[in-house]
């Protein structure tokens, strides 16, 4: 039997009452996660539990890794089922990694499967896993649904085929799918396949001869994801940059454009430019911004050419950027161009200096109209949710919260966002029990549903829409 009983995380009465009263059967609106929407469209029934669990998942192979597991193993040509007996090894000893709870809640969540994950129930857990998915016909409609999500904002560059939201929309399931906008590959004007990137969005719009063709194109773009539901937008860069003028961006735009490799101070000023620009686009489509700061990518070389991005060798950056930041905001803010703006945060000692600046630019147009993001990636875990709250409540308001998001490519991480409603609750009902806030707990708990829910299908403008409103 598991060791994870009904009062996981829960410390206090308090903590369990507001739980299970109040967040425990709050709907999901997950506003940001990587999950491919072809296979949301297609909607096959899913293979096995190998695949639903180590498919992608960089999360898992960095643990892998770390306990010394062999690539071929990790992403390497073993078989599935070794890949699964060697996951399973690594997690049995994995104690107070995120990892290993979320699995855990994954199997006993998704499958009913309450053995505990460790090398020697290895091949129990698949084989019941298995039979449940063949027996129920698994498929990623029926893990969305059963995880009670709503709606979800996949993450898409500028040029993707948004037809499958299209087609998404007429399976008539029961949430909904979103793209979110997403610039990167047109931001990130050093990488080596620039221009082909900017061939695809010329493809979809007009010639692209310089920086105003390009602000027409990612606009045009941005109204046709407008139409598929769009309310987020997303920008990720290890540090905020400068702002230059349109001037100064045109010219390494032109550099390239004329097949030379931008300097790494070229690069810099283009980005910090594209940022600027896009969010005062987003601003005026009334969109909101999602903005990462704090990941320094692709540390290992030799990696990076063997299996390519976004497979676990990426790392918190060092890069303080709160001036710029604050620049940027204010240069936005004054000319009446700043939009609703989660800041997520990779460095933990940058926390204090964010909330304080966010803090600066609240406004009545939005409740917390400059967000402190949900501890994300790295921080994503017990400890990095604690030291976030205590933060957001130490120079913020809980109560303005949009709480959580996946942030994930696996259909199976849903249990997440019960995995922080958990230490959410535990947090308030902790102070509670030390005599450190109200022992209303109908007051508390209608604040945990606003953070677990309500605030940010408000915050993303959905309120109204009748699909939320039950």
């Amino acid at each position: 039997m598991s060791y994870m009983k009904p009062n996981f995380l829960l410390s206090t009465p308090a903590a369990e009452r507001l739980y299970f009263d109040y967040a425990k059967d709050m709907p999901i609106f997950d506003y940001h996660c990587h999950l491919p929407e072809r296979q949301i469209l297609e909607n096959l029934p899913c293979a096995d539990l190998c695949d639903l669990w180590l498919s992608g998942d960089h999360y898992k192979w960095r643990l892998m890794r770390n306990y010394g597991i062999d690539e071929a193993y990790v992403t390497g040509k073993k078989s599935p089922e070794e890949r699964f007996v060697a996951f399973c090894k690594v997690l049995g000893t994995a104690y107070g990694n995120p990892i290993y709870h979320w699995s855990q809640l994954e199997i006993e969540s998704f499958f009913d499967c309450e053995l505990e994950i460790n090398e020697a129930n290895a091949p129990a857990i698949l084989a019941q896993c298995n039979s449940y998915i063949r027996e129920n016909g698994v498929t990623p409609q029926k893990l969305i649904e059963r995880s009670n999500v709503r709606a979800l904002c996949t993450t898409n560059e500028v040029f993707d085929d948004l037809t499958v939201f299209d087609r998404i929309a007429e399976n008539g399931y029961g949430f909904r799918v979103m793209p979110a906008f997403r610039g990167d590959k047109i931001m990130n004007i050093d990488a080596s396949d620039y221009r082909a990137q900017l061939d695809r969005l010329a493809a979809l719009t007009h010639p692209i001869k310089g920086l105003e063709d390009l602000e027409s194109a990612l606009e045009l773009r941005l109204l046709e994801f407008r139409k598929r539901g769009t309310c987020a937008c997303d920008i990720s860069v290890e540090r905020v940059y400068a702002i230059p003028s349109e001037e100064e961006a045109d010219r390494v735009l032109q550099t390239v454009l004329n097949g030379q490799a931008p300097t790494a101070a070229e690069a810099e000023t283009f980005k910090g430019y594209l940022t600027y620009f896009l969010m005062k686009l987003y601003a005026k489509h009334n969109l909101a911004t999602e903005l990462h700061v704090g990941a320094m990518r692709n540390n290992n070389a030799v990696m990076l050419s063997k299996i390519g991005a976004d497979t676990g060798f990426d790392s918190i950056s060092d890069a303080n950027s709160i001036t710029l930041m604050s620049r940027l905001f204010d240069r936005l803010n004054s000319e009446g161009a700043l939009p609703r703006t989660i800041v997520f945060n990779l460095n933990p000692k940058m926390n204090a200096e964010i909330m304080a600046l966010i803090g600066c630019f609240q406004s009545g147009e939005a409740r917390g109209k400059l967000q402190y993001g949900a501890a994300w990636w790295f921080l994503d875990n017990k400890v990095g949710m604690e030291r976030h709250l205590e933060d957001l409540t130490a120079t913020g308001h809980i109560a303005a919260f949009v709480g959580m998001l996946t942030d994930s490519r696996s259909l199976l991480s849903y249990p997440r966002h019960h995995y922080f409603r958990r230490i959410l609750c535990n947090y308030l009902g902790g102070m509670m029990s030390r005599g450190e806030m109200t022992s209303d707990e109908k007051a508390v708990g209608e604040v945990v549903r606003d953070v677990c829910y309500r605030n940010s299908i408000r915050y993303f403008g959905l309120d109204r829409d009748p699909f939320f409103q039950n």
